[in-house]
């Protein structure tokens, strides 16, 4: 792929992911690639994989979270799952968590 200022590319299926640790302790059953995020702000976007079976840690928003399910199946805590091409919005201070059955990849945004 070309080289073009001010444009960065990620492959997905190619760039190695790094391990889960935005909740505190790293979890193993997850990881995670920066896309634009910002860990000094908080705000970004990442790409987070799960495994199958992971759970998040239960956790508060400061920020909008918005992720988009691109593989597999997400549940949160109140029993909704969500599948490919599902686009969900939390609002700041929005307290959850979530887990996978069979595994899913998903896009992160949070601002």
């Amino acid at each position: 792929m070309s080289e073009r200022p001010g444009r960065r590319v990620f492959n997905l299926q190619r760039t190695p992911f790094r391990e889960y640790d935005l909740e505190g302790p790293v979890q193993p059953e997850m990881s995670w690639l920066p896309l634009s995020y910002d860990a000094a702000t908080g705000q970004g976007c990442y790409a987070m994989r799960m495994q199958p079976g992971a759970v998040t840690i239960a956790h508060d928003h400061r920020f909008m979270e918005e992720f988009l399910i691109l593989e597999g199946d997400l549940a949160d805590d109140d029993g909704t799952v969500f599948g490919p091409g599902d686009f969900v919005s939390y609002e700041p201070g929005t307290h959850h968590n979530s887990h996978t059955e069979g595994g899913c990849l998903i896009a992160v945004f949070e601002w």
